[in-house]
């Protein structure tokens, strides 16, 4: 027996880039160990995760898909969270759910995979230019690197921790396309797209010029510009797949109140971090970000990141002198560089003059957002560490895994601090969802997506489901779905006036006894929440969240998009044949 087992792992160590991948996860798991080392961590700025994913896990016991209206949020009065907040990680998180993990522990889960999984990503995309070895070195700097500590373990940034994963596979995908058109990359760049599409608005406004930029690059190099309208119709397919909730996200914003999320705190220029806070301080808290360098969370490059990019941009350089060639690699080592210096000079205040000419850009909120791209560029401009160096003396293979082990050790050693909870204790599921802790979920985040029906914040909690303002009689019977409301009532007044708390918000309809009845609000309801006027007596009165057109629209373009995926997978030889 023994044998055999020692026998089956030779075999399936022969496999070199299988033990690469191995290596790759395993420094995802260490990254994210402290993570299960204590029950839950406190202070995340986003502390709305367990809250999120058991609204997301309501929405489907109540058989609401796509899910759009949660019903404990908002105060209790309802709220529109998923129709512009992104789902596919929560979607993801509902995987663990069905196993049978406890919501703490699949937030927990959720941030491991997200780290692991884009730690993969980048070792598939560096290792196609730099081999193996780059890849593990490129995916050791963009698992490892500081401002990915702050996404998870200060910010608890969970969407934007999961953009990290399709960056580069779609900067992978969109290469392998026009190098050589097929099938299957063609919908691997539109299913990347489209996860993307559904996991972080702001970093598809973030990546998109970085993306254009890469297209343009390698549509130039390889002159494959009859490739240009395959990659749009993979667009077409992603923008198709994600429609449900991007074409809603983006043409109802009217509906809510979008002016809170560039105001006040919210405003760009109270968040521009220091040339000493990108890669001097070695601070590390888990506090808000503030207004000048008064910060009590953190925004380092890194130092091991910033000495070993300076180091690879000083080998690039007396490459091209001493061989006085600018090979293809050559330029796309620049360009990992470039984009990394580009995205710590966005989060720093010499770069206002870039977010004044550029209006839209005050929905990035945080200007040291744009560490994300100085994460991606430098990781990846990292896995050519060996092509620099083989380009002046043969290394043998001995001497890389050295170097390799070397990084590894600085960026732990340098880094390791990072990558734990500042503040931490346990808390169980039960805890999470009852007393004050459930009152601060319920009113945390009100002013992201308040419905423009709420003339300002409510003050307090909702305290009942309904309230007879005029008139006499009882209600019973109340019940509250995620999208649906019911209750009987027992009037003794010829007209009664009764306020449903649930804020209003296209399409809220009325039934009495079956029959569509208006709804209104009161002329001096502030909060924003619907009103019914009901005759005397026995009745049932129910109400229903419908799609509004838009929203029907985009569901079905995104269920014939999904056909369309399907019928391809289902003809690929054909397709295959006659189009790529």
């Amino acid at each position: 027996m023994v044998e055999k087992i020692r026998t089956k792992v030779k075999e399936l160590f022969k496999n070199k880039n299988l033990v690469f991948v191995i290596v790759v996860v395993l420094l995802g798991v260490l990254a994210s160990i402290t993570l299960f080392k204590n029950n839950y961590f406190f202070n995340m700025h986003d502390d709305l995760q367990m809250m999120r994913q058991l609204e997301m896990e309501k929405c489907f016991l109540d058989k609401q898909i796509p899910c759009r209206w949660v019903p404990d949020m908002g105060y209790g009065f309802g709220f529109p969270l998923f129709n512009y907040y992104p789902p596919l990680p929560y979607l993801v998180g509902e995987i663990f759910r069905v196993v049978g993990f406890s919501f703490n522990e699949t937030v927990k889960l959720n941030f491991a995979l997200g780290i692991i999984a884009s730690g993969l990503a980048m070792y598939y995309l560096a290792k196609e230019y730099f081999g193996r070895l780059g890849g593990l070195v490129s995916s050791l700097f963009y698992i490892w690197a500081p401002y990915r500590a702050v996404d998870v373990y200060v910010r608890g940034a969970m969407n934007e921790s999961w953009g990290w994963v399709w960056f580069p596979l779609i900067l992978l995908s969109s290469y392998k396309l026009i190098k050589k058109p097929s099938l299957n990359r063609f919908l691997f760049l539109a299913l990347s797209w489209s996860c993307l599409f559904l996991t972080h608005n702001l970093m598809v406004f973030i990546f998109a010029p970085v993306f254009l930029v890469w297209v343009l690059f390698w549509l130039i190099k390889e002159k494959a510009y009859r490739v240009i309208p395959k990659m749009a119709l993979s667009g077409a397919l992603a923008l198709g797949l994600s429609s449900f909730f991007t074409f809603p996200a983006i043409f109802e914003q009217k509906l809510v109140h979008i002016n809170t999320l560039v105001s006040d705190y919210y405003e760009y220029f109270a968040h521009f971090v220091s040339f000493n806070q990108l890669f001097i301080s070695r601070f590390w808290g888990d506090g808000p970000s503030a207004f000048g360098t008064n910060d009590q969370m953190a925004f380092p490059v890194g130092q091991v990141h910033a000495i070993a990019i300076l180091l690879v941009l000083i080998l690039l350089t007396i490459k091209i002198i001493k061989t006085k060639k600018l090979q293809k690699l050559d330029l796309l080592i620049f360009f990992g560089a470039a984009l990394g210096i580009l995205g710590a000079f966005m989060a720093h205040s010499r770069s206002t003059f870039i977010w004044v000419m550029i209006p839209y850009l005050k929905f990035v909120q945080f200007p040291w957002r744009f560490l994300t791209l100085n994460v991606l560029g430098f990781a990846f401009a990292m896995g050519s560490i060996f092509y620099l160096t083989d380009s002046f003396k043969k290394v043998k293979n001995i001497w890389k895994i050295m170097l390799v082990t070397c990084v590894f050790a600085a960026l732990i050693i340098f880094n390791w601090n990072y990558f734990k909870p500042v503040h931490s204790g346990p808390m169980t599921d039960e805890q999470k969802f009852s007393g004050e802790a459930w009152r601060l979920q319920q009113q945390a985040g009100i002013r992201d997506y308040l419905p423009i029906s709420a003339k300002k914040d409510p003050e307090k909690q909702r305290q009942s489901l309904t309230e007879i303002l005029k008139g006499k009689g009882v209600i019973t019977n109340e019940a509250n779905g995620t999208n649906w409301a019911k209750f009987e009532t027992n009037l003794s007044e010829k007209e009664n006036t009764i306020r449903v708390n649930i804020f209003q918000f296209p399409v809220w309809k009325a039934y009495l006894d079956g029959q569509e009845i208006p709804l209104f609000m009161a002329d001096d309801e502030a909060w924003g929440r619907i009103y019914l006027n009901l005759p005397e007596g026995q009745h049932q009165v129910t109400l229903k969240l419908f799609d509004t057109p838009l929203r029907k629209v985009s569901n079905a373009i995104s269920v014939v998009s999904f056909l369309v995926l399907i019928s391809l997978l289902f003809f690929k030889k054909k397709i295959n044949a006659r189009f790529f």
